[in-house]
């Protein structure tokens, strides 16, 4: 019995809206009438700490999560999700309080 083949053999290259770079595969959704890029980040790919805005929960180094911002907006409004938090922003509110010893980044 031969080995399984765990690499993909090369092939067409995804078409429509996704575009590749050095990070990964890059896709566009819309949300709130405006089109979002919505970029998976793996956790071996994922070194600092960053703040959920759909939670207001630290997302650790190491862990798993979306980066999403506005196609119009630059790469300074970028945003860092937990999947679910994503997955879950429409049934959200927007009205999270953050208590005053909470860190700010």
């Amino acid at each position: 019995m031969s080995p399984r083949r765990n690499r993909p053999r090369g092939g067409e290259k995804p078409v429509g809206h996704e575009s590749t770079d050095r990070y990964g595969l890059d896709r566009m959704e819309t949300w709130q009438g405006e089109e979002w890029v919505v970029r998976q980040v793996g956790g071996g790919a994922a070194a600092k700490h960053y703040r959920c805005p759909g939670c207001d929960q630290e997302i650790p180094p190491g862990v798993a999560h979306v980066v999403a911002w506005q196609q119009h907006m630059g790469a300074d409004d970028r945003r860092h999700w937990h999947k679910a938090c994503w997955n879950a922003r429409d049934r959200r509110s927007a009205k999270l309080q953050r208590s005053r010893n909470a860190p700010r980044y």
